[in-house]
């Protein structure tokens, strides 16, 4: 793409509100914006049609563009931007914002919004975007004066990166798109009333690292955190150091790779080893993690005879749901590289040693007796396939090849449980909010970032999804955008004609009074090809491996509906409210 010769920031240039968000986003380095046009911005899209630095992606619903931003800034480690109209087009983008903000993603969204002397008067698709963001953003901002607008841009995308990241909103009044200013872009951004802790305090760090030397029944806890700081390295150095058994949060999986020590995701849906294990640990050390209510269970039986450490970068997470023994709030690499400099020299005790032996020793032998399973149907067999195969199928083919993003349900644990999740970034998912519709549009936002990737002289990998028949509905138009712009994303439909995860409690705790779950679905395969894309149907486990190479083999997205056994229910289950050592196992 060619790249014209940037504004000189120490230069005033008078341009037009329009333009300087165009040269704003050039000054970021942005290479790709999602969106769909409306009448309040329609002078930026006029600026839009005359650049050269950036590729707009025209989405089918405001919803698939914010996912699809989403899923290219959790792919790439960069600030998504995309850019949406006012009113309508402004509420039909809020769930893609509120995901954003439940899971701590970079995004710039710029809404338009109505003439400034029209705001307040109910005109024509006007509608309090500041007011109704305000819960799910990071920071927002109604931009009232052009020459500020500069300021506000370098600020926006300076919070979104920043500490604990987030989804940042720009609403900007037509008029004030049109109005021209000099435009002086700032080289760095210092707000006095914004200064995240990076840095973890020193005596902290010390104190946690000989309560690591000292504990007998220690372990890791590691969160979504990891992910955003990049600490795979630092992560993988210190279990390596300390041999200390480790869990994951669902937004973790695929931080830790290849640790013998590894005994699953813990939750809800977590394996027998990794909750029993954090129910009876001494000491637990949480990286990066919130304690959502999907990992602690009833809080009060939380890790209870465990003294607890939590680095965080955000302060407020630490401390707000489980107290806290160690608290270092700073970005988690800095703070792990401190420790393992604390750590790396130092001998445990040996009588410490012994100790550590009968633990392992332990949560070894509940690994082995409950280990993560299912009953799978031999190939001869004429029977709805399982899921739990079907997904470990397509790990043994693609591993680390494809970057996964799932939906909500049932096959959303399924992917977490069963994929064997071994590189960076690799897991990509709704897990705050739990949002159905998802895995679609940010599958398209991780195909651009893989083939920015590619461009950069990384290996090829594939933008693979996961979603059930419920939850693919919800955003299916993005098919069309997915042909219309060359991005070849592979998405199988785990299809067992109901709102799985629904069903399963209503099975469970309201007596099979199944209310409503029962879905009636279209003709995927039809309705893909409609769409110009490939769309093709599995019912044994042949097909599944013919239709994913074809799938791989060629040039358009693909859908594969694949039929599964319909009453196959994820496994363990720690019903709500309840601890975690109090799980449903068959």
């Amino acid at each position: 793409m060619q790249q014209d010769k940037r504004f000189d920031s120490t230069t005033s240039t008078v341009i037009n509100g329009s333009k300087m968000l165009i040269e704003a986003l050039h000054q970021e380095d942005v290479k790709v914006i999602f969106g769909y046009p409306g009448g309040a911005v329609l002078n930026i899209y006029d600026e839009i049609y005359k650049q050269k630095y950036f590729r707009h992606i025209l989405t089918r619903h405001e919803q698939g563009a914010i996912h699809a931003a989403d899923g290219y800034a959790r792919a790439s480690g960069k600030v998504g931007v995309a850019i949406i109209t006012s009113g309508p087009g402004f509420t039909n983008a809020v769930t893609g914002i509120a995901t954003a903000f439940s899971d701590s993603i970079p995004l710039v969204i710029i809404s338009g919004q109505v003439p400034l002397t029209q705001i307040g008067t109910d005109a024509f698709q006007e509608i309090d975007a500041v007011g109704i963001s305000r819960p799910c953003t990071k920071h927002n901002y109604l931009v009232k004066d052009i020459t500020e607008l500069p300021r506000i841009l370098k600020e926006a995308f300076y919070i979104a990166r920043s500490g604990r990241p987030g989804p940042v909103l720009v609403d900007i009044p037509k008029d004030i798109s049109a109005q021209v200013a000099p435009f002086n872009y700032p080289n760095s951004i210092a707000l006095a009333s914004y200064k995240p802790t990076i840095k973890g305090n020193t005596r902290q760090i010390k104190k946690l690292a000989t309560a690591i030397l000292e504990s007998k029944n220690p372990l890791f806890y590691i969160g979504g955190g990891a992910v955003i700081s990049n600490s795979y390295r630092e992560i993988q150095k210190l279990l390596e150091i300390t041999k200390i058994p480790s869990v994951e949060t669902l937004m973790a999986r695929g931080v830790v790779q290849g640790s013998p020590y590894f005994l699953g995701m813990l939750g809800m849906h977590g394996s027998y080893a990794a909750n029993m294990a954090t129910s009876e640990c001494d000491l637990l050390i949480c990286l990066g993690a919130r304690f959502d209510d999907r990992v602690t269970g009833k809080v009060s039986e939380f890790a209870k005879f465990a003294k607890i450490a939590h680095i965080d970068v955000d302060p407020s997470s630490i401390g707000k749901i489980i107290n806290v023994n160690y608290p270092i709030v700073g970005d988690l690499k800095l703070v792990l590289q401190e420790l393992i400099k604390e750590l790396q020299d130092k001998e445990v005790d040996s009588h410490i040693l012994k100790e550590r032996e009968m633990w392992w020793h332990k949560l070894k032998k509940w690994n082995e007796t409950h280990p993560l399973t299912f009953r799978d149907i031999p190939d001869e067999v004429n029977a709805p396939l399982k899921p739990q195969w079907v997904i470990q199928e397509v790990g043994k083919i693609l591993g680390e090849r494809a970057i996964v993003t799932v939906d909500v349900g049932q096959h959303q644990m399924w992917v977490a449980q069963f994929y064997p999740f071994s590189a960076k970034r690799q897991f990509i998912t709704s897990g705050g909010l739990g949002t159905m519709g998802f895995a679609l549009p940010a599958n398209m936002g991780v195909f651009v970032a893989l083939e920015e990737a590619r461009a950069e002289g990384n290996k090829e990998k594939i933008a693979l999804s996961f979603s059930g028949d419920g939850g693919i509905l919800m955003n299916i138009q993005e098919l069309m955008t997915c042909v219309e712009s060359g991005i070849k994303t592979i998405n199988i439909v785990l299809n067992n004609g109901y709102l799985g995860m629904v069903k399963q409690w209503q099975d469970f705790f309201y007596e099979k009074r199944l209310s409503h779950v029962n879905l009636n679905q279209p003709n995927f395969v039809l309705l893909a090809q409609s769409f110009g894309a490939l769309g093709l149907e599995v019912q044994t486990k042949q097909e599944l491996r013919e239709a994913l190479q074809m799938a791989i083999d060629s040039d358009k997205p693909s859908l594969i509906n694949v039929w599964i056994d319909r009453d196959e229910i994820v496994l363990p289950m720690v019903p709500g409210g309840n601890p975690l050592y109090k799980m449903i196992l068959e």
